[in-house]
């Protein structure tokens, strides 16, 4: 019989599981008869530096890789808490990364992975891809 290999994420997994007890169900239903956004969870999440593990540490993050975010998530999930939030924040920022200029980096990043900024959601246009069209875009905050 083959025994699982050791989780490598063990203590993170711990550690998130200990902050989600902290949201129990009650938190969520509220919220869902608001219909409201779980701005102290996911504030949360961002001080215990939990949002910020695959953004480098030259720019503030962890550096981790994308499976310790996976346990993050699987973890927050798992408690029965929502993940939503935090998936956007911990993702969309890879488009910066893989296509953002190192001055975008440099500007952004930092403010991502402290929490200053949150990056929930947003649009990519690729110069190349551009042909006599115009692009805008505006700051929405809705929390």
């Amino acid at each position: 019989m083959k025994h699982p290999a050791p989780d490598e994420f063990s203590d993170i997994r711990e550690s998130v599981a200990k902050l989600c007890a902290q949201f129990p169900g009650e938190y969520w239903r509220k919220l869902d008869r608001e219909m409201a956004y779980p701005k102290e969870f996911v504030q949360a999440l961002i001080e215990a530096g939990y949002l910020s593990v695959l953004i480098p540490e030259e720019y503030g993050g962890s550096g981790l890789k994308l499976s310790a975010a996976a346990a993050i998530l699987e973890e927050i999930q798992r408690a029965g808490c929502n993940g939503g939030g935090c998936h956007a924040q911990m993702y969309t920022m890879g488009t910066l990364l893989r296509d953002g200029s190192e001055d975008q980096k440099k500007k952004w990043l930092p403010k991502i992975a402290s929490g200053e900024l949150r990056l929930q959601a947003f649009g990519v246009v690729r110069a190349s891809k551009i042909i006599r069209s115009e692009c805008s875009a505006r700051l929405v905050q809705i929390f």
